[in-house]
C-alpha cells in the first residue's frame, strides 16, 4: 500500500478545490488555477476535516492511489505559490529574450528560435543567458522547461547548450590522435 495515502492533504486557506462528476478536479488559489482529470473506479478522492483524503478501494490499485495523491498535492501546493524552473544557457552567443508571452533564443544556429509561451506559464529573465519559468501547475512548467532544453541539450565535450539550473554535465575528454 502506498505510504502517501495514508496521509491526509492540507488545503490551506484561501486554496478551493472543487469536484465534478466526471472526475475533474479544479483547485483555486490565490496563484491561479488548476483543472485535471482524475477518475478511476478503483480509487475516490474524499474531503475530510481540513483537507483531502485519496481512498483505494482495492490492493491491485494502490500505485494509482499513490499518483492521485501526488497529483493532488502538487495541484494544492501550486495554486498556493508558483512552481519554478530556472534554465540557464551557456555558450558564445546563447541568449534569451522576452516579448510578451514568446521567448526568442539564440541558440547558435543560424536563425533565432521563436518559442511560445502555454497558457498558464510566465518567463522572467534575469539575464541574457538564465531564463526562469513560473506556473500553478506543476507538469505544465516542467513540460515547457523540457521542450525549451530539447532544442539544443548539453553537449558533452564543451558542455555547451540549454541546462537546468542544478543540472551537473559530464564533460567528456576530447579525442587524441
Amino acid at each position: 500500500m502506498s505510504r502517501f495515502i495514508k496521509n491526509t492533504i492540507a488545503v490551506p486557506s484561501g486554496v478551493e478545490v472543487v469536484f465534478s462528476n466526471n472526475g475533474e478536479v479544479t483547485a483555486k488559489g490565490p496563484a491561479g488555477e488548476v483543472k485535471r482529470r482524475l477518475f478511476a473506479p478503483e480509487v475516490s478522492i474524499e474531503k475530510c476535516d481540513g483537507g483531502l483524503r485519496v481512498v483505494c478501494k482495492d490492493e491491485s490499485s494502490t500505485a494509482l492511489s499513490g499518483t492521485f495523491w501526488r497529483t493532488l498535492k502538487n495541484m494544492v501546493t501550486g495554486v498556493q505559490k508558483h512552481f519554478e524552473v530556472t534554465l540557464l544557457l551557456q555558450g558564445v552567443g546563447y541568449r534569451a529574450q522576452l516579448a510578451g508571452n514568446k521567448v526568442t533564443l539564440q541558440l547558435g544556429f543560424s536563425h533565432p528560435v521563436v518559442y511560445q509561451l502555454p497558457a498558464g506559464v510566465t518567463a522572467d529573465a534575469p539575464s541574457q543567458t538564465e531564463l526562469t519559468l513560473k506556473g500553478a501547475d506543476k507538469m505544465l512548467v516542467g513540460q515547457t522547461a523540457a521542450e525549451i532544453r530539447a532544442m539544443r541539450p548539453p553537449e558533452p565535450y564543451k558542455g555547451k547548450g540549454v541546462r537546468y539550473k542544478d543540472e551537473q554535465v559530464i564533460i567528456k575528454e576530447t579525442k587524441k590522435k
